[in-house]
């Protein structure tokens, strides 16, 4: 009894946390305190997050190397934006469909290449990618090269923080499940998972199609805040700025995640005067981190319910 309490309680904070965090930047974004620059950027943070996160469900707990993580995020933006300027879709049905319309790619893509392993499903997830964004460019409906331009600006600070919290409450809770489990032992042995009687095909594909969805989702939201897309955005270097997220806060963390997203974000905004010189601060960030700290920033450990217990007092 005392521990479904501590339980309820934990919760309750957790909520109440997060509308205090909401309730704080909605003000200050309606009373302009957050200036155009900094709304901006906050939008890339949240975006990244959801970018992140999906993709460490791949790359860090099921432990396959997909570069092709773009590609999910164009199948959501052009999807979302075609609904709600071709179709006259409302925002969040637009949202509902990018999601499961770049989930649906993941599963189309995912059912054969996931047959792969190592460096050959690496390469078979960036030529994937890659061809999304040559189909797109080819594609007269939604003007090719030039991409879809003047999108109404239906992303706002509700949206995106929803899109966070969905994200992590669904990655956050399948980690923790018994599919969790089974998709961790894909990532620590595959052929012992397999002689356990675990169908690892099936969830490396099922964590393979709720990543892919939510970059599905993520590409929604930033299509609707910055009001054009191009085939060009979703290239192989925005795998890269995603791979480097991951991989920065720790494979098998979404808190590392979550950490290094918002890192990575603001450092690309402090390079923005230095663009050619971006790509390589990243690259020497995965240099000091793989032979400083291999395992990332976080490496497998998380800010959970555990620590919180930790800080009021709760027991485990």
């Amino acid at each position: 009894m005392q521990t479904k309490k501590i339980k309820w309680t934990r919760i309750l904070l957790e909520a109440a946390f997060l509308v205090v965090l909401f309730s704080l930047v909605q003000y200050s974004i309606s009373t302009h305190m957050l200036s155009q620059y900094y709304q901006i950027n906050l939008t890339s943070m949240c975006i990244n997050i959801i970018l992140a996160v999906s993709l460490s469900l791949i790359n860090g707990f099921t432990g396959q190397l997909s570069l092709g993580h773009a590609g999910f995020m164009a199948v959501g933006a052009y999807t979302a934006v075609i609904m709600t300027t071709k179709l006259d879709y409302p925002f969040l049905a637009a949202l509902v469909g990018a999601l499961f319309a770049a989930g649906l790619a993941g599963f189309v893509i995912g059912v054969p290449t996931l047959r792969l392993k190592g460096d050959y499903l690496a390469i078979a997830t960036l030529a994937l990618g890659e061809i999304i964004r040559v189909v797109l460019q080819n594609i007269d409906y939604v003007n090719g090269p030039a991409g879809i331009s003047g999108i109404p600006k239906l992303t706002t600070w509700a949206w995106l923080f929803g899109g966070v919290v969905l994200t992590l409450l669904v990655v956050v809770n399948l980690v923790n499940s018994s599919y969790g489990r089974a998709i961790i032992s894909v990532r620590e042995d595959e052929i012992a998972a397999e002689l356990m009687g675990i169908n690892t095909t099936k969830y490396k594909v099922l964590a393979f199609v709720i990543g892919a969805g939510f970059a599905g989702l993520a590409g929604a939201l930033y299509g609707h805040y910055f009001y054009i897309i191009k085939p060009e955005t979703f290239n192989f270097l925005k795998s890269f700025d995603i791979l480097v997220m991951v991989v920065l806060g720790g494979l098998g963390s979404t808190t590392g995640a979550v950490i290094a997203a918002i890192f990575i974000t603001i450092l690309t905004a402090a390079l923005q005067p230095f663009p050619e010189i971006r790509m390589i601060i990243y690259a020497l960030i995965l240099i000091v981190v793989m032979i400083y700290r291999p395992q990332g920033l976080m490496g497998n450990k998380e800010f959970s319910r555990q620590t919180l217990g930790r800080i009021w007092g709760g027991r485990q």
